[in-house]
C-alpha cells in the first residue's frame, strides 16, 4: 500500500472514527483503524463491536492495500505532523510508515483479515432523512433516553417509520420526548426499531452540515450514510437495541386545563438560576401561576432561596406544580430555534406538557410539593 494524503483530508477520516476505537477490549485489533487504500480514496473504518464507523476521503493512491494501525497513534501524529501532505505506506507485515518532510515514523500494524467485516443489508428497507432535520430530531429526545440497565429497551431513542412520517422517542420513566417529521416512506420500508445511546451519540455528532442521508435497517441493525465535508462519505453501523418500545401514546394527556404560553428563553434562564438553589435533597423547582403571572421559586436548607417571576397571560385559578429543573431545562435548551413554548398543565399531581408550534411534545412527571 502506497498513497499520498492532505493532512487535513487525514484528520477528518480519522476524527469520524475515532471514538468507537479501543474502549474496554482486549482484542488489540479493536483499538485500531483499519485503512484501506484505493483508486483515489482512503477509506478509514474502527468498531468496537456495536457500532462500526467508516469515513472515506480523497487520496492519491500510487498502490491499493490495506492494513490495520493504532487509532489514537495515528491520530495524535497526524495532529502533530506540520507537513501539508502525508505519504503513507505499508509493507508485507502491515507495518505502517508516515512520511513529511524530515518526520518519518513507523507504526506496527495488524493483518487487516482480523479486522471485523462490514455488515449487509436487506434490500428494501431504505429511507432517505434531510441529515439536517434528524439532527434536529435526536437533539430533541436524546436527553430523555434512560441511562437504567435494567429497563435496557429505554436505553435508546425509538425510530417509528410509518405513514409517510419519522416519529423518534426517548422517555426514562419519569419524562417523555417526541418529534415527528413528514417523510416519504417506501413500500416494504416501515418498521420501528431502537437506537442504543451510543450510536445516538455518535451519529449526532457526526451530523454536522446539510445533504441527504441514507438510514438501512433490518432487525438486528441499522446503518446511516452520509456525504461529509471536503469530499468524505460517513458509513456509521450499529447493532440495535433488541425488545420492543413500551406503547408511548399512552402516558401523553389527551387534554389540559391550562395551555399557558411563556417566552423560551426566560424560562430558561430563570431555571438555571433557580437550579443553583436546589440540592440532592431539594432538588425541585416550583411554578407558581396566579393572575398574568408566572413565579419560579427553589428552596434548599443547605443552599438558599430563589424566587423568580415572568409576566404571562394567566387567567385561571392558582396552580402551583413543581418539577425537577434539569428536566425543564433540557427541552428547553433544545428547543432553541422558538421563541415561544406552552406549558400544558392539569393539578399539582398530574403530568405537564410542553409544546411548541411545530411537531413536538414533552411530557414530564411533576414532583410532590413539600407541605
Amino acid at each position: 500500500m502506497n498513497l499520498t494524503i492532505a493532512k487535513e483530508h487525514l484528520l477528518l477520516g480519522l476524527q469520524a472514527v475515532q471514538n468507537v476505537a479501543g474502549g474496554r477490549t482486549t482484542l488489540p485489533v479493536l483499538h485500531n483503524v483499519l485503512l484501506q487504500a484505493e483508486t483515489g480514496q482512503l477509506r478509514l473504518t474502527a468498531t468496537d463491536l456495536d457500532i462500526l464507523v467508516t469515513c472515506t476521503v480523497p487520496a492519491t493512491v500510487g498502490a491499493p492495500g490495506s492494513t490495520t494501525v493504532p487509532a489514537r497513534t495515528l491520530l495524535g501524529l497526524a495532529r502533530e505532523l506540520n507537513g501539508v501532505e502525508l505519504e503513507i505506506e505499508a509493507d508485507e507485515r502491515f507495518t505502517c510508515s508516515l512520511r513529511t518532510g524530515a518526520s518519518y515514523y513507523r507504526l506496527r500494524g495488524i493483518s487487516p483479515e482480523e479486522f471485523p467485516p462490514r455488515p449487509t443489508f436487506p434490500q428494501g428497507r431504505e429511507v432517505e432523512i434531510p441529515r439536517e432535520a434528524l439532527a434536529s430530531m435526536l437533539r430533541k429526545t436524546a436527553y430523555a433516553v434512560s441511562t437504567d440497565e435494567s429497563r435496557h429497551v429505554l436505553n435508546g431513542v425509538c425510530f417509528n417509520l410509518k405513514d409517510d412520517k419519522l416519529t423518534l422517542v426517548a422517555t426514562d420513566g419519569r419524562r417523555l420526548a417526541l418529534v415527528e417529521h413528514e417523510l416519504p416512506i417506501p413500500e416494504g420500508a416501515s418498521g420501528e426499531f431502537i437506537l442504543p445511546s451510543k450510536a445516538v451519540n455518535e451519529i449526532g455528532r457526526l451530523l454536522a452540515g446539510t445533504g441527504p442521508l441514507k438510514l438501512r435497517f433490518s432487525e438486528n441493525q441499522a446503518a446511516f450514510e452520509f456525504a461529509g465535508e471536503q469530499g468524505t462519505n460517513i458509513l456509521l453501523v450499529t447493532k440495535l437495541v433488541d425488545g420492543s418500545y413500551p406503547n408511548y401514546r399512552q402516558v401523553i394527556p389527551t387534554e389540559s386545563q391550562h395551555r399557558v404560553a411563556v417566552p423560551r428563553e426566560e424560562l430558561l434562564h430563570a431555571l438555571r438560576r433557580a437550579e443553583y438553589m436546589t440540592s440532592e435533597k431539594a432538588n425541585s423547582v416550583k411554578l407558581t401561576f396566579t393572575r398574568n403571572n408566572l413565579a419560579i421559586t427553589a428552596n434548599s436548607p443547605d443552599v438558599g432561596e430563589a424566587r423568580e417571576s415572568l409576566a404571562v397571560n394567566y387567567s385561571g385559578n392558582d396552580l402551583s406544580i413543581a418539577f425537577n429543573p434539569r428536566y425543564l431545562i433540557e427541552p428547553l435548551n433544545a428547543l432553541d430555534e422558538y421563541e415561544e413554548v406552552f406549558l400544558e398543565l392539569n393539578d399539582e399531581l398530574s403530568p405537564g406538557v410542553i409544546k411548541v408550534n411545530g411537531p413536538f411534545l414533552y411530557v414530564v412527571m411533576p414532583m410532590r410539593i413539600a407541605t
